[in-house]
């Protein structure tokens, strides 16, 4: 048992023989003595953990600066495409109120010499055999019943049915009440809107005599009257036949004003025949 302690003794003063020769030689080369290495090795791990904390904090702080200014730009750029979506929409809106415009003036300048009042359409109303626009015009402007509306292009539109001090109700071409005198190809008739559930968008030119030549795509314009001038542009013909007496002749016209895609009308408040 003595001989036991005497070995343990002996391997326990080898090894810090060995641990302070390790030390000594450590300490000559690094130039830090004893307490400087023990202080170094406890703080060393802190000093390692503390600078990987920093190193993420910077990091978590650069992300979120950088997400912060990333959704300031991203908000400025939306802000940017709004206001260039916007003045896109406005120039188209003034480009096709130049158009109207300039095809009024020329509409404006044959000889009917016509005077308008426009108006922007603000409801629609439409069935089986009623079509109407309503206006934001009225007596204020001018306008009274029985004037008729037509497109910058000089299209037939309708005729007011109502007026108010400021709107107006306008039966369109397709309402099945209105009967208008037309002329194609030299031949008169009477064009109707509503005659068909099954094409209620479509006009139909009756009473042509038997004997007149229709073709398609003839155009069918207004004849005159004190209620429309003349030659307003009322559609072009996609068919032709007789009526059920086999003595008249009828024509299917296709409108040439775009009723449901309208936004604004003018209505002619006056005009003299040349």
């Amino acid at each position: 048992m003595k001989h036991y302690f005497s070995t343990r003794v002996r391997v326990v003063l080898v090894v810090v023989l060995l641990l302070a020769a390790v030390l000594a030689l450590i300490s000559g080369l690094t130039g830090l003595s004893l307490p400087d290495m023990v202080v170094q090795g406890v703080l060393t791990p802190i000093r390692t953990g503390v600078s990987r904390l920093t190193d993420q904090a910077q990091r978590l702080y650069d992300y979120m600066f950088n997400y912060e200014s990333l959704a300031a730009e991203n908000e400025a750029l939306k802000k940017q495409l709004a206001d260039i979506q916007d003045d896109a929409r406005n120039a188209s809106a003034i480009a096709k109120e130049n158009e109207r415009l300039r095809a009024l003036l020329n509409l404006a300048e044959s000889d009917e010499q016509y005077t308008f009042v426009d108006g922007y359409i603000i409801a629609w109303s439409s069935n089986d055999w009623s079509n109407t626009i309503t206006v934001n015009k009225g007596t204020n402007s001018g306008i009274e019943k029985d004037m008729c509306a037509v497109t910058a292009n000089g299209e037939l539109v309708g005729l007011v049915s109502q007026v108010g001090t400021n709107y107006a109700v306008i039966k369109t071409v397709l309402d099945s009440s209105i009967e208008i005198s037309a002329t194609v190809a030299g031949h008169n008739g009477m064009v109707k809107g509503g005659y068909s559930t099954e094409s209620p968008d479509k006009l139909q030119m009756n009473y042509l005599p038997s004997e007149a030549t229709i073709h398609l795509n003839d155009q069918v314009v207004t004849t005159g009257s004190t209620v429309y001038p003349r030659n307003l542009i009322l559609g072009h013909v996609i068919d032709a036949g007789f009526d059920e007496t086999g003595v008249a002749k009828f024509a299917l016209l296709e409108p040439s004003a775009d009723i449901g895609s309208l936004e604004q009308v003018f209505i002619v408040t006056n005009y003299n025949a040349g």
